[in-house]
């Protein structure tokens, strides 16, 4: 996923359109990434490409997000679509919404059964 996002942010580089609306989503974009990456790296051992509970991760960008690899990654993906100014971008952008949803739900099945009331108590003090 990561390497789809950096073909993309290279394609909005080398793309012809230089405006305030290529230099600022472009921008945001990499302070997002940077975010996703990271998001990434504070999940240590946790991290996995199905949902698996093998810890639960409560430290960092996780404090007030439950889900920063997702809201990160989605929020570059769409900055970095809005800066190729091309519609037909937005409709990969549509797609990977529901996508990341349902990721998200699906661990948080995973992490409910697994933790129990600790990620209840945890969830309800997060954002999404």
């Amino acid at each position: 996923m990561f390497l789809f996002y950096l073909v993309l942010l290279a394609l909005g580089i080398v793309a012809d359109v230089r405006n305030a609306i290529w230099f600022v989503p472009l921008g945001l974009s990499v302070v997002c990434a940077i975010l996703w990456f990271v998001a990434r790296r504070q999940l240590g051992v946790a991290f996995s490409v199905r949902p698996e509970a093998r810890q639960l991760v409560t430290t960092g960008l996780y404090v007030r997000l439950r889900h920063p690899i997702y809201v990160f990654g989605t929020m570059a993906f769409l900055l970095v679509l809005l800066a190729l100014q091309g519609w037909q971008a937005l409709v990969i952008w549509a797609i990977l919404i529901p996508v990341q949803v349902i990721r998200a739900r699906r661990e948080e099945g995973v992490l409910t059964e697994a933790f129990g009331a600790e990620y209840e108590a945890y969830r309800r003090s997060t954002w999404f």
